[in-house]
């Protein structure tokens, strides 16, 4: 097989989802990768997130030593991956680019929402302990693309 051989990979090269299957897999899906950089220094980290049709939503621990939010500070384009592998050949994959902000204060209303729709820990907004010390992040969706293999 030469290097430019492609054929023996057709299971992992997958087929590009479209843009409704882009939608309702991150509807789906609450957690993946977000990806920042800070100077040409990458950081990526596991994260649960809240999605409501043109916004990712995320909330970051705050503390004096949060990596995420000082990443997040300086990043001017982030990247957001799901993914789902359910066998040797057929998984999914989204991935989401776009600018990542504070959230505003009248954005709170739509992180919530979004979060205990579809993020992996909605408890986070109990109404009986509600968690203290959080910042809202949202990523304005720029591009979204996904792949998928099923055989």
């Amino acid at each position: 097989m030469s290097s430019n051989d492609t054929d023996g990979f057709a299971p992992i090269q997958g087929d590009p989802m479209t843009d409704e299957e882009v939608e309702a897999y991150l509807r789906d899906h609450g957690v993946g990768v977000l990806a920042l950089a800070d100077e040409g220094r990458a950081y990526g980290v596991p994260i649960s997130f809240g999605y409501d049709g043109d916004r990712v939503y995320f909330v970051f621990l705050r503390g004096e030593t949060s990596q995420k939010e000082r990443f997040a500070e300086t990043t001017t384009r982030a990247t957001l991956t799901t993914f789902d592998v359910s066998g040797r050949y057929e998984w999914e994959s989204v991935v989401v680019s776009g600018t990542i902000r504070e959230a505003d204060d009248d954005e709170w209303d739509a992180l919530v929402s979004a979060m205990e729709d579809n993020a992996w820990f909605p408890s986070l907004f109990s109404e009986s302990e509600p968690m203290r010390g959080i910042a809202g992040w949202v990523l304005d969706v720029e591009t979204a693309t996904g792949l998928r293999n099923r055989p």
